[in-house]
């Protein structure tokens, strides 16, 4: 049952890649981030850091991703917003060797285009995935 008003907003995906799995992920946590934070219709979901009536910049989202790595102890020269969505599909791979998996939760349409954001050799996946059965 929701908590307080109903706030209608629209997710406007910029890429044809987002699946419907991925749309309905996306459509759930928003939802629970506007409950927990107590947005109201009208306001910005993230907010800038000194004025809260304006939204959060790119460049305000880079220093903070900055600082939450630096405070784990890792070097923020190393890590970026899409370096670690990188990291994440590498992780996935590397544990699984399902290349279909990640190619799927990145979105990608081509295996090709998978292979080549790994950085991995056509050859050497094509053994990994030979191994996995279905």
């Amino acid at each position: 049952m929701p908590v307080g008003p109903i706030i209608k907003w629209d997710v406007r995906f910029t890429s044809p890649k987002a699946d419907k799995r991925r749309r309905n992920w996306i459509v759930q946590a928003v939802d629970e981030y506007i409950r927990t934070a107590s947005k109201k219709s009208g306001e910005f979901m993230f907010t800038a850091c000194r004025d809260q009536k304006h939204r959060m910049t790119t460049r305000q989202y880079a220093r903070l991703l900055s600082e939450w790595i630096a405070s784990i102890g890792l070097d923020p020269h190393l890590f970026g917003t899409h370096s670690l969505r990188r990291t994440k599909a590498t992780l996935i791979y590397r544990r699984t060797g399902n290349l279909r998996a990640v190619q799927l939760l990145l979105s990608h349409t081509k295996i090709e285009s998978t292979v080549r954001y790994l950085g991995i050799e056509v050859d050497d996946a094509l053994s990994i995935a030979e191994q996995v059965d279905l």
